[in-house]
């Protein structure tokens, strides 16, 4: 059995080695999790693929298996967690989709395109004389949740301390004695939030779920109240990662920014190279097999935790071509980076548009912008879920 150290800081630096390695030697491989748990790893592209979308591998089961080894999570804090589409099996993942997807239609999202163009701008405008930053802290974090908090009517004065209580939870485990109070604090936010829109309803996506509860379309208190949690988090954590990835990469080898900077009609396929070489999502969210079946050769038995490595398999050379090569003008590119299927990330085409403002932007202002560390010395947030940086300092003159 291999035990993966998501906790190692050389591991976070860079886990495609290990990655690579199993590809080949073991590509669906039992492995024990940082909580404990021990889980079957997919590692390969079309494995991959298949796990997710496999209707005997359960999102439902998964969680409840998840929540019941979790000793940090009260009945009521799992009442605000568990109830989301991404813990749900159909029909009610079905249900629980459609009553958001209107929100993020193409055409919804493209009308958002000022509105975001205008957040990029003043967040630039305030790092104006400014020689050195984080653009994490500056840019890749206010930028997605100031967009995220306005689509769903959440005071943009909270930003802060959410993005506390996001980080904790998201790393799960490794945060220790911070998750618990980090999922409280956030369950009891969530609910007064309900509360108050409830009272003051507005023209924003929550006080639309609200309405759409109240209305009586099945969609419980507890449901209500997940939902809000998954979006708030979904809504802004993969975006950061994917603008503070992408700019890694462009920055570590500054060729690669000059690249993109004389040409930005590469941008579309610049940003889907970013979620394939260095994704925003690690990990899958833990799927639990209902009945025995066979996955790469591998013989999984029923009630047994499976983990599709999303970052693993967009690096499989069998499915992409210089898979460990960046390549901003790749145009055959179906990565795994927002998932597949059903569960397929619904805010993917709102994640695109961002990370495309994002990049013409810092690039159109910032030309001459460089690391101001080695690359080496960056540091990888920690968890299993998520890849991105704690930190991406920056001279901007």
């Amino acid at each position: 059995m291999t035990v993966l150290d998501y906790a190692d800081p050389a591991f976070q630096s860079d886990p495609h080695p290990a990655y690579a390695h199993l590809r080949q030697v073991a590509p669906v491989h039992r492995a024990r999790l940082p909580s404990g748990v021990e889980a079957w790893l997919v590692t390969r592209y079309e494995d991959a693929r298949q796990a997710l979308t496999d209707p005997r591998l359960s999102k439902k089961t998964a969680f409840a298996v998840g929540s019941s080894r979790t000793a940090t999570r009260s009945p009521s804090v799992s009442n605000v967690l568990s109830h989301h589409m991404l813990a749900a099996d159909p029909p009610d993942h079905t249900r629980l989709r459609r009553l958001v997807s209107a929100a993020f239609t193409a055409r919804r999202i493209e009308a958002l395109r000022p509105r975001i163009q205008e957040i990029s701008r003043d967040l630039l405008d305030a790092l104006e004389g400014v020689d050195e930053a984080d653009l994490i802290d500056t840019y890749a974090f206010p930028l997605p949740i100031q967009v995220i908090c306005e689509l769903l009517g959440v005071p943009a004065a909270d930003r802060d301390a959410f993005r506390a209580w996001s980080g904790i939870i998201v790393a799960g485990s490794q945060s220790g004695d911070r998750l618990q109070p980090a999922v409280r604090d956030m369950s009891a936010y969530i609910l007064a939030l309900l509360d108050e829109r409830r009272g003051t309803p507005g023209d924003d996506l929550l006080s639309g779920l609200i309405g759409v509860s109240d209305a009586g379309d099945r969609l419980t208190e507890a449901e209500l109240s997940s939902m809000v949690f998954l979006l708030l988090i979904a809504g802004h954590e993969t975006t950061v990662n994917l603008i503070g990835n992408g700019a890694y990469l462009l920055l570590r080898d500054r060729a690669r920014w000059r690249e993109l900077g004389a040409d930005p009609a590469l941008l579309p396929t610049a940003v889907e190279e970013f979620l394939r070489f260095e994704g925003p999502v690690e990990t899958a969210t833990f799927r639990v097999a209902t009945e025995p079946l066979t996955l790469g050769g591998a013989r999984i038995a029923a009630g047994d935790p499976v983990m599709v490595v999303l970052l693993s398999a967009n690096r499989d050379d069998t499915r992409f071509p210089d898979a460990g090569v960046l390549r901003l003008d790749r145009t055959q590119n179906p990565h795994l980076a927002f998932g597949h299927g059903i569960h397929y990330c619904l805010g993917a085409p709102l994640a695109r548009l961002e990370a495309q403002i994002a990049f013409s932007d810092l690039l159109a202002r910032h030309p001459g912008l460089r690391l101001a560390v080695p690359a080496e010395d960056v540091r990888w947030r920690p968890g299993m879920l998520l890849r991105g940086l704690e930190q991406l300092p920056v001279h901007l003159r």
